[in-house]
């Protein structure tokens, strides 16, 4: 008798091991969904005029060649410290800028040592590689261990990759500056006052040809005011 129950609980334990999940069983991490980040930084010094904001002009051609050969771009994350007084660093970076800002490229002021009359822009350049998707690795029926799928997370982490405009900002985030309570206070107020500045027909949204026929109608005399 005691044989025969020895032989039972065998059986019901290896029918219960069977129902669970194996040491085999699929793992998210045989497969993860994450983004691939190589970031790569470059430096130009430039040089100054002594004493003014104006590059000097071998180094202003340098910029822009650079800039337009895509040595720098607009996805990159580009930062730039300038010597001189407080007033003489910004304009010198004003000057930095007007160069960058006619290729599209906006860059970041930050604080540094650097020699006297000389500009430091830090170009950093990330390439993003998507994960291996779609990933069917895992078989489709279910194996009772509760894992997701071996495509789950595909479509989030590859659509992040491709719609980010920098990708540097996936290896960082950017630190958070004051608001800039002019624009915001312009904006509100010319809503109160009725006078918001509607984009131009030509720039292919709906607003903007909605509100060529409105301001037709309201020349007519038959339009409503904004300000109801």
């Amino acid at each position: 008798m005691n044989t025969n129950r020895a032989f039972f609980a065998l059986g019901l334990t290896l029918l219960v091991g069977a129902c669970g999940p194996t040491v085999t069983s699929y793992t998210d991490a045989e497969s993860p969904k994450r983004l691939k980040l190589d970031t790569a930084t470059t430096q130009l010094d430039l040089h100054f005029v002594p004493g003014s904001a104006a590059l000097a002009s071998g180094d202003a051609a340098h910029l822009r060649a650079t800039a337009a050969s895509g040595g720098i771009a607009p996805s990159d994350r580009v930062t730039v410290a300038t010597a001189g007084t407080p007033y003489l660093a910004k304009e010198r970076f004003g000057s930095v800028s007007a160069v960058l800002l006619h290729y599209g490229i906006v860059p970041i002021a930050v604080a540094q040592d650097v020699p006297p009359n000389h500009a430091l822009v830090m170009v950093e350049r990330t390439l993003v590689t998507l994960p291996p998707c779609p990933d069917w690795s895992k078989r489709p029926y279910s194996d009772f261990d509760n894992q997701p799928a071996s495509n789950f997370g595909c479509a989030t982490e590859t659509n992040l990759g491709m719609m980010v405009a920098s990708p540097s900002d996936l290896a960082g985030g950017l630190p958070l500056a004051p608001a800039a309570g002019h624009p915001a206070a312009a904006a509100v107020n010319r809503y109160l006052n009725d006078k918001v500045e509607l984009p131009t027909a030509n720039t292919a949204l709906p607003i903007a040809v909605q509100s060529s026929s409105q301001g037709a109608n309201s020349g007519s005399g038959t339009g409503t005011g904004g300000s109801q």
